[in-house]
């Protein structure tokens, strides 16, 4: 895979994608939000790749938002679709069956912090800072922002967060519950690469599985949300890994899965 604007790494099952950016803060543009949906289309069909470091380039930002000055000359219409695009790319990203980790090393504001949202796990800097500042701009979060942030941190903070437009510290932003780890800046992607580890160690089928039901469950009746953790935990009874994971574990040994 060759980007203008992505950097991909893999070590054995693990991927390091790197918003490559750094003149512009990794801000996304047109270009970045379409090798970022081009790039997940790819990678979700590889069943090499068991879990996915998201991170950005140089020591200043993740991702410090959406390009202002592309959007300086937009028509409503336009403005609409860009916003639809960044969504579809997000949700790509969301959709991957196996754990995307974000790992936060600088500014987080705007798409950044909606790209982040859209990561199952949150490692960020002590340095790293997030906030959704578009009403300072006079408008909204629109890449999905409004939906992923409140069912996060509740709708009370999401609206703080929104409506005021300011950044938050990593510190902030963990006890808000968001974040799931705050790191001295030099670890952090030592601290990513140890947890992608530890995920990728655990049976594929499975974790893919989990993922399914906590965030589809999430927006389910707890009844049908039940319902459907019983299928899935069903479905995992057809796979060669459930066999390894039970008999590794009565043999007292370490299981070797294959994601079968």
């Amino acid at each position: 895979m060759n980007f203008e604007t992505l950097v991909y790494q893999q070590n054995n099952h693990i991927g390091l994608l790197t918003i490559n950016r750094p003149q512009a803060l990794n801000s996304l543009n047109e270009q970045v939000l379409k090798e970022l949906k081009l790039f997940a289309e790819h990678i979700k069909s590889d069943r090499d790749i068991r879990v996915l470091i998201i991170t950005g380039s140089g020591e200043k930002a993740f991702v410090a938002g959406a390009d202002i000055k592309a959007m300086q000359e937009m028509t409503p219409q336009q403005a609409e679709d860009f916003s639809i695009a960044a969504q579809t790319a997000f949700n790509a990203i969301e959709e991957l069956p196996f754990a995307v980790i974000a790992a936060v090393n600088g500014f987080a504001l705007g798409g950044g912090c909606e790209l982040a949202l859209s990561c199952d796990i949150i490692l960020a800097s002590e340095k790293a800072r997030f906030g959704l500042p578009e009403v300072t701009l006079g408008l909204l979060p629109c890449f999905g922002g409004t939906q992923r942030l409140p069912r996060a941190v509740g709708l009370y903070k999401a609206r703080e967060m929104v409506f005021s437009g300011e950044f938050y510290s990593a510190e902030v932003c963990k006890e808000f519950g968001f974040v799931n780890r705050v790191i001295v800046p030099e670890e952090l992607l030592n601290e990513a690469q140890k947890l992608a580890e530890t995920i990728a160690s655990r049976g594929p089928v499975a974790v893919a599985k989990a993922k399914q039901s906590l965030n589809t469950g999430f927006e389910l009746h707890i009844k049908e949300g039940l319902q459907q953790e019983a299928a899935l935990f069903g479905e995992l009874f057809t796979t060669t890994d459930h066999h390894e994971g039970i008999s590794a574990f009565i043999e007292k040994r370490q299981p070797h899965f294959k994601g079968e």
